[in-house]
């Protein structure tokens, strides 16, 4: 059996300096230099590792889901920080109202949730607690 001591999630970004600023100070996630790449800390206190990669393509999948208390007043949050949180236009797809929230939780369809992109365009959400 292999000895293993810890484990944790990475995924890559084309500008380390663009992601340290989104996570750091959009997010407000605590960032620091790692590995020649970042160290995102998220509130649970698990380490993810964000690293450079030249030929980087967006994940076309959610990488992060960030647990929020009140998903309308984060949203709002966020958007008036420059984030676009809808990014899927069609209304058939999730049923998103107008801020990009799907309200699954009021149609038997899973939870609240929402959708944006980092800086990479990587897909991330933030849902209903």
């Amino acid at each position: 059996m292999v000895d293993i001591s810890d484990a944790f999630p990475g995924f890559s970004v084309d500008d380390v300096g663009a992601a340290r600023a989104f996570y750091g100070d959009v997010l407000g996630l605590p960032v620091e230099e790692s590995m020649g790449g970042l160290r995102l800390t998220l509130p649970s206190g698990q380490g993810v590792f964000v690293y450079p990669k030249d030929t980087h393509e967006p994940a076309s999948f959610t990488i992060l889901n960030f647990e929020v208390a009140d998903l309308g007043r984060t949203v709002d949050e966020l958007n008036a920080a420059g984030v676009v949180t809808k990014i899927y236009t069609d209304p058939h797809s999730f049923g998103t109202d107008e801020r990009g929230i799907a309200w699954g939780s009021k149609t038997g369809q899973g939870p609240d949730i929402c959708w944006f992109r980092d800086p990479s365009g990587n897909v991330l959400s933030l849902i209903a607690q």
